[in-house]
């Protein structure tokens, strides 16, 4: 991987040219494939950064065969194998252990590289275009469909990204990745298989928000602000889940979700949120009261909506890196 001055070296050499602006004009669309392959904002952006430095490299060798899209996601493809290697696929705690209970304490964070990460939608879903596709790209990057995919080893997870979510012809793989258009066929199929046996209707839907979806989440962020539990209760669903990253414990119900944020979670009484649109959801950054005044960081939430109800709460706490990549300001004054 470059270093950080042979990158900037690389980027303002090139910065002037008609070259450096049909390479960048990828750069959404190529962020958010390494997301969906690698399950990490930061991991996305340096492969995006390590494919822009070598296709910078061997633009005067492209011969033109392929589109240069195509070539642009030859490089990626291969730049996101070799960053998988034998890495511990990334996870949500709903996937490594059963739901603990309100008594319980978060417990140790566990490293950085255990977690999948959220995603600021302006870093990787399309402006305008199609609805339809639209849909598709807000589908694919939900916290439950991105870590579904960590499940499948990782050239089937390139061969199901490239042919369901960004609808490349079979022949096209089979040509990216260098193999057969039988063998892509026959890796879509075992993927599709494995994604089946998914919960991914657990998370909710990440659904266009309408004025329906925007009054209840308007109904959210009164309840917690206000941490008026009796509101807040009304806008979950009966199974809706409260998870802490980098926290292993997660809770499920009603019950366990008010009994943590009287108990363990109290600290979060008078907090603020922040509206951000992240992983094709609605999302928080919540500040938390702090002692000397004003509000202080305390995560990232990402709220799942389906049909009419709140189905989850993925509070992310590592704010020291998640809120300057959601252009989060470092501190709230009082109000």
């Amino acid at each position: 991987m470059e270093d950080v001055a042979t990158t900037e070296r690389v980027r303002t050499a090139a910065a002037s040219g008609p070259a450096e602006e049909r390479l960048e004009r990828h750069r959404r669309e190529l962020t958010g494939y390494c997301y969906r392959m690698l399950g990490s904002a930061f991991e996305a952006e340096d492969a995006v950064q390590e494919t822009m430095v070598r296709a910078w490299r061997g633009l005067d060798r492209f011969e033109g065969r392929s589109s240069l899209r195509s070539w642009l996601y030859r490089i990626a493809t291969n730049v996101c194998l070799d960053m998988l290697g034998s890495s511990v696929r990334r996870a949500r705690p709903m996937d490594l252990s059963s739901p603990g209970g309100a008594e319980l304490p978060p417990g140790p964070a566990l490293p950085e590289a255990t977690w999948i990460e959220p995603m600021p939608d302006s870093r990787i879903l399309p402006e305008g275009g199609d609805p339809a596709e639209t849909a598709v790209a807000r589908e694919s990057v939900r916290l439950a469909f991105v870590a579904a995919l960590q499940h499948l080893p990782p050239r089937q997870r390139a061969v199901l990204v490239l042919r369901e979510v960004l609808s490349w012809r079979a022949s096209e793989t089979a040509e990216l990745l260098g193999t057969t258009v039988a063998s892509v066929n026959s890796a879509l199929q075992r993927a599709r298989a494995t994604l089946a046996a998914s919960d991914l209707a657990a998370g909710g839907g990440a659904e266009a928000l309408d004025g329906e979806q925007r009054a209840l989440l308007a109904r959210y962020v009164r309840a917690f602000e206000a941490y008026d539990l009796d509101a807040l209760t009304s806008v979950l669903h009966d199974n809706a889940t409260l998870s802490m990253p980098p926290h292993e414990l997660w809770l499920r119900g009603h019950a366990d979700i008010r009994a943590w944020l009287t108990g363990h979670g109290s600290g979060c009484r008078g907090s603020r949120l922040v509206p951000v649109a992240v992983n094709g959801c609605q999302g928080f950054g919540q500040y938390r009261p702090a002692p000397d005044g004003g509000f202080a960081p305390w995560a990232l939430q990402v709220v799942e909506v389906s049909q009419g109800r709140i189905t989850g709460i993925n509070s992310f706490l590592d704010t020291a890196r998640l809120f300057p990549l959601f252009g989060l300001p470092p501190r709230l004054g009082s109000r």
